[in-house]
């Protein structure tokens, strides 16, 4: 197990003039300066996913899927150990898009990690909060740790702008995600 974990940092909007891709950027920056993972910047806009347009559930489905852009969704997520979920927060709740993506997977996601990277007005809470019952069923393990971005103190004129401190927060998420994501990677690949 000598291969550094991989780690897709998914940027979970898909809303014209989204803020998510500077913050996505942003978290691939300051998270590729690491050692101790190999770290992918995905785009969920990228994809083109339909709307739960899969006939068979993703758990019967094994990995074969009908849809062209399922498969090449599918293919993407099944290549890393873990993930970070940069999310906004839509009327209290996640992302539809990001949460459809999510429901076209099931496989790829078992026993796998994720942190989570919230904004909106209050930092993204509610929908981290509601990440954590949802990855659950798809047995994704949470880390406890999480950043949270207000749209009040960390953006300018629609412009990401973290405060210093913010850095020092996401790499407090980082160092919990990575020794799980080890430790789950060696747990899958003992079966």
């Amino acid at each position: 197990m000598s291969q550094l974990p991989s780690i897709a940092i998914i940027i979970g909007s898909t809303r014209p003039g989204r803020v998510g891709a500077s913050v996505g950027q942003w978290v691939f920056e300051e998270a590729s300066s690491r050692e101790d993972a190999a770290f992918t910047l995905v785009d969920l806009a990228d994809f083109g996913l339909g709307l739960l347009n899969e006939a068979t559930s993703p758990g019967a489905a094994n990995r074969a899927y009908e849809n062209p852009a399922t498969r090449v969704w599918s293919q993407e997520i099944d290549k890393y150990d873990g993930y970070v979920f940069v999310t906004p927060e839509y009327n209290h709740g996640v992302p539809a898009a990001f949460k459809n993506a999510l429901d076209l997977l099931y496989p790829e996601w078992n026993d796998k990690t994720v942190a989570f990277v919230g904004y909106g007005a209050d930092g993204g809470v509610r929908s981290i909060e509601h990440w954590r019952t949802i990855v659950a069923n798809v047995r994704l393990h949470a880390t406890r740790a999480q950043l949270s971005l207000s749209l009040f103190t960390d953006f300018e004129a629609g412009r990401f702008t973290p405060s210093e401190r913010r850095a020092g927060e996401l790499e407090g998420v980082l160092n919990q995600l990575l020794p799980l994501t080890v430790a789950l990677r060696g747990m899958r690949e003992g079966h």
